[in-house]
């Protein structure tokens, strides 16, 4: 049998301390990479929300509200969703929430139409290193959907997204709410794509305000109908699950996710019962 010699032993230290120094090294280059892009995804990110409440801001007048308590989430003890929340003149709601999880950004801007006959706009932009993920959706929560204004919207919404065709497309995650969705714009990219998936999603506002522009005011019994589709979709996010609402649901509970809906993030609770 083969002794082992005492004095090897020393020997072994010094290649475990370099197999240890490289796992460090390989961490922290890790750690660097998703910093640099974390920095640069952050700016991408706050300039495709300002570019949309620029947009927004030229068709509306746009007045800033006081989330209160939901100004910032904190999930997990870790990650932090900023909420802004802001009342478009003559229309309704308007909600934007960012969050940077190091290894991806995401932001999503909500508009809630109750004073008008328009659908529900829901955009979720994220940014995942150099790729990116972009969702622009219209949902019928609307009182009547066979209105001809409405219907002349839901065409001038499909010519924008033809314009955006040579984007290329993804399939989103099917859903409970996929009926209600009328028209939607799923695209994927790169950083250098960001100026043109900004611009549609500026397009995207622009063409449902300014239509917006040319409707009438709904009447006090309209309003309550698309305040109750409105909040109907919302109650369904609770209720059936979405990627986000599952994640408050389980850091804020079932209770206060809805008063943050109702209040913030699509605002129903300001336009009555």
């Amino acid at each position: 049998m083969k002794k082992t010699n005492a004095a090897d032993k020393p020997r072994r230290f010094p290649l475990i301390r370099k197999i240890l120094l490289v796992i460090l090294a390989l961490i922290l280059i890790v750690v660097i990479v998703i910093a640099i892009f974390s920095a640069k995804n952050v700016k991408a990110m706050d300039k495709t929300v300002d570019a949309a409440l620029s947009a927004i801001s030229q068709e509306y007048t746009l007045t800033p509200e006081d989330p209160e308590n939901y100004k910032e989430i904190k999930v997990y003890n870790v990650f932090k969703f900023d909420v802004q929340q802001y009342s478009v003149e003559g229309v309704g709601n308007l909600s934007v929430m960012k969050v940077n999880m190091g290894f991806m950004q995401m932001a999503t801007i909500i508009l809630t139409p109750i004073e008008k006959n328009l659908p529900l706009v829901s955009a979720d932009y994220m940014y995942q290193f150099g790729k990116r993920t972009s969702y622009l959706e219209f949902y019928d929560c609307v009182p009547d959907l066979k209105d001809e204004a409405y219907q002349s919207l839901l065409s001038d919404l499909s010519a924008v997204k033809e314009k955006y065709s040579e984007l290329e497309d993804t399939t989103p995650t099917p859903a409970w709410y996929d009926s209600l969705k009328t028209v939607g714009f799923y695209k994927i990219g790169k950083a250098k794509d960001d100026p043109t998936l900004d611009q549609m999603l500026c397009d995207g506002f622009e063409t449902v305000l300014s239509a917006s522009k040319e409707l009438p005011t709904l009447n006090e019994e309209e309003m309550s109908a698309k305040r109750k589709l409105c909040k109907e979709y919302s109650d369904g996010l609770i209720s059936n699950g979405g990627i986000s609402t599952d994640v408050f649901k389980e850091q804020l509970g079932e209770d206060t996710t809805r008063d943050f809906f109702d209040k913030v993030l699509f605002g129903t609770e300001h336009y009555g019962n």
